[in-house]
């Protein structure tokens, strides 16, 4: 069996549903089960729904109404899911004028008013499948064992929906029907709906085929694969055949959005290859993520992260100091602040966290142990490859960054032995991320 998942975009209307349906239908040979996003902007417009409700007391569905309906009815599909979809309309309904009556939106509310998004667009899938002949059937993804935590909104699946997961697939996939499943929503184990947090339909594809020892895991997006680079940054970027999950992760997390690195964990932890595909041109071949991948130029990808802020913090009481690390970190973790990249020497220690954060009281808190420096608006430059080739990577990566006038003010590399990253200033990220891709990629390539 194979697993396919669809976003929004892909589904995005009734001639998206169609065009996704022929793409499932040239596989069906491979046993598919399917998962799908919410179609279009669904989730933007539930999140709007929510807010007029929460602060006007207006209650509108109009633009979900209008999108599902208008696609019901362009694909022709019979009464029954009119009358279904129907139903959740008014279900819907009834959850916006409870926010708007209790000016009150929690976690657990929000993840429920967002369910509607991928349990319509299940529903309406797996109708059209049925219409042209297909074995479809639409399920939630609580009745496919997706059993998860009480995080909402950022929930993590437990153990048990492992198990769950081929007890109630594998039965409908040997009677030959197609399982259209919800992305990105679980249920707790009381019975509220969950969501997955980013990149959660992504990991609802991934943890099925990791569960039922799938071939594979396809992520259909709008994109053909991953890149060597932005293309918007590097017009002269290439497709990436394969990449290593340890380099997938890398590049998601420094800034190439094309699978979110926790949706990589499940089929990293069996050995189910992801491939990743462009709904708009499924003749592409796409990228393949598998476990390791045998080197034949030193740099993969160049990808760059915007909106970090650069903290340095010196202090001669490092020096043989037991525990000063765990205070420094300490002070970020009491605030709940992210730390991305470190540096450390004898008496300093730098490092990255997004520019979102307020290191208003973390300042406060590392000023007693040390001297601590700010630094804004600054960018993650990441070269993902063969470290075992740092030197020649380094060594390159500075001087394209001399010839350009840039100074690297920061220098890591990643534990994961697959990727360097440095800082630059936002305004210099582009030109740096343009010009490495161009030497290892454009004219002056190994």
């Amino acid at each position: 069996m194979i697993v396919m998942k669809f976003g929004g975009s892909s589904v995005a209307n009734a001639d998206r549903v169609r065009h996704v349906a022929e793409i499932v239908l040239g596989q069906l040979a491979r046993k598919p089960v399917l998962v799908v996003s919410a179609m279009g902007n669904t989730t933007d417009h539930l999140i709007e729904s929510a807010e007029a409700a929460l602060k006007t007391r207006s209650v509108s569905i109009t633009k979900i109404e209008e999108l599902h309906n208008k696609t019901i009815q362009e694909l022709k599909l019979n009464a029954v899911v009119h009358e279904e979809i129907r139903s959740m309309f008014e279900e819907l309904r009834s959850l916006l004028i409870g926010i708007s009556m209790i000016r009150e939106l929690t976690n657990k509310t929000r993840d429920y008013l967002l369910s509607f998004g991928e349990r319509l667009s299940a529903r309406i899938m797996a109708t059209y499948l049925c219409s042209i002949g297909c074995k479809a059937k639409a399920l939630d993804a609580w009745d496919a064992g997706f059993c998860s935590d009480s995080n909402f909104s950022s929930a993590w699946l437990l153990k048990k929906s492992w198990s769950l997961i081929p007890e109630r697939l594998l039965p409908l996939i040997n009677e030959g029907i197609l399982p259209v499943l919800t992305g990105f929503i679980a249920k707790d184990e009381k019975g509220s709906i969950t969501t997955l947090g980013r990149g959660g339909s992504d990991l609802s594809a991934t943890v099925i085929a990791a569960a039922c020892r799938a071939e594979e895991a396809q992520v259909w997006k709008d994109v053909d694969g991953i890149l060597t680079a932005d293309p918007r940054l590097a017009p002269d970027a290439k497709l990436v055949d394969e990449v290593s999950y340890e380099e997938a992760a890398e590049l998601a997390y420094f800034g190439a959005q094309v699978l979110h690195p926790r949706a990589m964990q499940p089929c990293a932890k069996m050995g189910i290859p992801v491939r990743v595909k462009n709904s708009y041109n499924p003749e592409a071949q796409g990228t393949l993520i598998v476990a390791s991948v045998e080197k034949t130029r030193p740099v993969v990808a160049v990808t760059s992260r915007k909106n970090v802020t650069l903290v340095d913090i010196v202090s001669t009481r490092m020096v043989g100091q037991p525990g000063f690390l765990k205070k420094v970190f300490s002070a970020f973790a009491e605030y709940g602040i992210s730390v991305d990249m470190v540096a450390t020497s004898e008496v300093s220690v730098s490092l990255t966290v997004d520019a979102e954060y307020d290191l208003t009281e973390v300042e406060v808190a590392l000023s007693a142990l040390s001297t601590v420096e700010i630094k804004t608006g600054k960018a993650i430059v990441t070269i993902v490859g063969d470290v075992k080739r740092s030197s020649e990577i380094l060594s390159r990566v500075f001087g394209v960054c001399a010839a350009i006038g840039v100074q690297a003010q920061m220098l890591s590399q990643g534990a994961s032995k697959v990727n360097i990253s440095f800082i630059v200033n936002d305004s210099e990220s582009s030109d740096v991320v343009k010009a490495v891709h161009h030497n290892f990629f454009g004219g002056n390539v190994c």
